[in-house]
């Protein structure tokens, strides 16, 4: 029997279709956020559930990042070590508990997919009654079962392998052959690496969903190279699975579980499509609902959909970090404050702060894109940087569409040698 295209009908939805039953899926999280998180409670509070029901609306909710969550969990260790964010409670509910870096600590729901990893691996050609390599750690963290309870949803066998022991692992791959690999793609180049060196037949594994590290073109490149397919996946501890690669190798299909937008670093106001920002994530899952949750990366939304037919909006990948805070002068400057400058002049577009100059000699100059340019302006937003970052900066004013796409509201040019 033929398998089918997609792992269900969510990803071939007309786009018109998603964002109106996304849009209320939202107004409901919202109001299950509010009544029974805690910590959203309070963030939202005062929030008309039911009037956030767009896009327009979603982007006037606070954006709530890690550090957030991360303090609030220290304040209630005793009480309530997830700081308010969860809705379950210990017992059948919760299947396990992890913790990331920080700690952190996040819960997993005993349902099904509870990651929705399922739809990743489906797009990277896993299939029912394959057996799957998982080399993700099993140690405290989510990575390994993310994945684990992906390939059990589309009805794979699963190899615990966690990290380490090449050797192990290696004889585990040539005795039980599985088809496919999950993992970080430092890991697999080291086991494909000593496979070869040591004639050992690993022929078996044609496939990859990694994670964890960038994937540049070139090791992809060397992986198709040596028979292996690999695929990207884009997941957090916090959030599930984000996005993932399909064959079209044209960014990442946005999964159907969460709403994604991309915001000025430093701010939670959504830039125009195209424009590199940071990737705030609204995820629609009840046990852990968290509402515009800034993950610190940076990407932007491509044009179109994917050509595989999957409808979904996509994203360009991982492409840096969003905190770009840095010292000046012995002061931190921070994204925000660059928005907060931007913010009191209509005629600005978009802002960059250069710091540039060697140790202990800082520069600051403000690149400024400006509809209009003129020595007044210049002179108050000079004045506006110094209210703001208590220092001093050259402000140079820039045609619209000057400056770089990258994302970049702070640009540390110094040099440290």
């Amino acid at each position: 029997m033929a398998q089918p295209e997609f792992f269900d009908a969510l990803e071939t939805r007309s786009p018109e279709q998603r964002e109106r039953e996304q849009m209320g899926e939202l107004a409901t999280q919202v109001a299950h956020a509010q009544r029974h998180s805690t910590a959203f409670a309070e963030i939202l509070r005062g929030v008309d559930a039911q009037a956030v029901n767009s896009r327009a609306a979603l982007a006037r909710l606070p954006v709530t990042r890690k550090t957030e969550l991360l303090e609030r969990q220290k304040a209630s260790r005793a009480s309530d070590p997830f700081g308010g964010f969860s809705t379950l409670r210990r017992g059948p509910a919760m299947a396990r508990v992890y913790a990331s870096p920080g700690p952190i600590y996040e819960p997993e729901g005993a349902t099904r997919d509870y990651w929705r990893a399922g739809r990743c691996l489906y797009a990277a050609g896993f299939r029912a009654g394959e057996l799957v390599h998982n080399a993700f750690s099993y140690h405290m963290t989510p990575g390994a079962f993310i994945l684990e309870s992906g390939a059990h949803a589309v009805g794979c066998s699963v190899f615990p392998a966690g990290t380490g022991q090449t050797e192990q692992q290696l004889q585990a791959i040539t005795e039980l052959q599985p088809e496919a690999y999950t993992g970080t793609p430092s890991f697999l180049r080291i086991l494909v690496e000593k496979a070869q060196a040591e004639g050992i037949d690993i022929g078996s594994m044609r496939k990859a969903v990694v994670g964890g590290e960038a994937l540049p073109p070139s090791l992809r490149d060397w992986f198709a190279e040596r028979g292996v397919a690999v695929y990207q996946s884009y997941a957090t501890a916090d959030l599930g699975l984000v996005a993932y690669e399909t064959s079209a190798r044209e960014g990442l299909v946005v999964d159907e579980g969460v709403i994604v937008e991309i915001v000025r670093p430093g701010t939670g106001e959504p830039v125009p499509e195209g424009e590199v920002g940071e990737l705030v994530v609204t995820t629609l899952n009840p046990a852990y609902p968290l509402i515009r949750f800034g993950t610190g990366d940076l990407s932007a939304i491509l044009p179109g959909a994917c050509p595989t037919g999957r409808t979904a909006p996509r994203i360009k990948g991982w492409m840096g970090r969003a905190d770009q805070t840095t010292k000046v002068r012995g002061m931190f400057v921070h994204p925000a404050q660059v928005a907060d400058i931007a913010r009191r002049f209509p005629q600005v577009k978009k802002a960059r702060l250069v710091v540039s100059g060697e140790m202990a000699n800082d520069q600051m100059c403000l690149r400024v894109e400006a509809s209009e340019a003129d020595s007044a302006l210049q002179q108050q937003i000079e004045a506006a940087v110094r209210e703001v970052t208590k220092l001093r900066a050259q402000v140079e004013l820039v045609q619209p569409g000057s400056l770089p796409n990258d994302g970049k509201v702070i640009e540390d040019a110094r040099s440290y040698q």
